[in-house]
């Protein structure tokens, strides 16, 4: 099990954390048997579960008593950002940032969320790491942050595209590093994979953020009796930020794309003048060797067969040639 910098987790399994907002205004942290014994009356729980694990599994669909078509939605692997009603309770499914994602190029991953008057119940895999759920439980356990089921969730959404935002700020910066590297000479083929990869990355991101967008819009339109005013206004604030993520996201596969044709524009142009000096080369080349070809046949006639300075005439006439070849060719502006 492993142990976050700023307070305990993970020390159960299946259990990453669990948290008790008291209706005094305490916050106090529950183990495994805490939470099968949880009464609504104690106050407002969370639970962060690791969705992969046999343990978090079986108390989803047992103990936790949950519609069984509500628990297998929370329990599939992967499914995109969407939001469904649920009796007095809302199923919301986001896409939040793990840096240390090796299976996701986008760096996201699902998070499932389950919440209604009494409880939230969000889960993630066991290898990801979610940094944004981590900073709100921190800020809890200080005293800050939610203490409703609609501000929690306001909350969880807020610290998501947080994160999401930092991460498009850093993508920002790889293009405009690609941009500086383009006049680079060598390194070719690393920087076209770069550049397909920054575009790649644009694009999938856009693909999960998208409908994502239209999740907070649901969430801020959806009539839950828990979910304030207040809410539904930071929901709002969120989607008006992810709507300009996903405008910047939109800018960054432009430029992604522009720079890749430029990329693909600049080899051709350096193949193009390549292929144009091996061109005058050999039209540099050309007439010396006819001229050499005719004097080697082996065929009766041949000038300067009998002559012994010949050759010195022949080669001082190919070098000649060559000179006046590359007159010719600057003339034509070949060259």
């Amino acid at each position: 099990m492993t142990t976050d910098a700023e307070l305990p987790a993970g020390l159960e399994p299946g259990l990453r954390f669990a948290v008790l907002l008291c209706h005094d205004g305490s916050v106090r942290d529950l183990r495994w048997q805490e939470v099968r014994d949880w009464l609504p009356e104690q106050g407002f729980l969370w639970v962060h579960l690791e969705r992969d694990d046999p343990v978090a599994q079986d108390w989803v669909r047992g103990r936790a008593g949950l519609d069984p078509l509500l628990a297998l939605s929370l329990l599939t692997e992967d499914a995109r950002p969407r939001v469904e009603d649920f009796d007095d309770g809302l199923l919301v499914v986001l896409r939040g940032v793990d840096k240390s994602a090796t299976d996701d190029a986008t760096g996201l991953v699902p998070i499932h969320i389950w919440v209604d008057a009494r409880r939230c119940l969000t889960l993630r895999d066991k290898a990801h790491s979610i940094a944004a759920l981590r900073d709100l439980r921190v800020g809890l356990m200080v005293g800050r942050g939610p203490r409703t089921p609609g501000g929690l969730l306001s909350h969880i959404a807020e610290r998501v595209i947080d994160h999401v935002g930092t991460l498009i700020e850093e993508m920002e910066d790889g293009v405009s590093a690609l941009e500086d590297r383009m006049g680079e000479v060598g390194g070719a083929s690393d920087l076209r994979l770069e550049i397909s990869a920054a575009r790649r990355q644009a694009v999938q991101l856009r693909r999960y953020l998208a409908p994502q967008r239209e999740a907070f819009y649901r969430l801020q339109h959806d009539d839950a009796p828990w979910l304030d005013i207040e809410s539904k206004l930071r929901l709002r604030e969120v989607n008006d930020r992810l709507t300009r993520h996903l405008e910047d996201i939109d800018e960054l596969r432009h430029r992604a794309t522009i720079l890749n044709e430029d990329f693909t524009n600049m080899l051709a142009e350096r193949s193009a003048q390549a292929s144009n000096r091996l061109t005058a080369l050999a039209a540099l080349v050309l007439p010396p060797s006819l001229i050499a070809g005719l004097l080697g046949t082996n065929i009766g006639g041949i000038p300067g067969a009998q002559e012994p300075l010949a050759f010195v005439w022949l080669c001082v006439l190919v070098l000649g040639m060559m000179p006046l070849s590359w007159l010719v060719l600057r003339l034509l502006k070949w060259l």
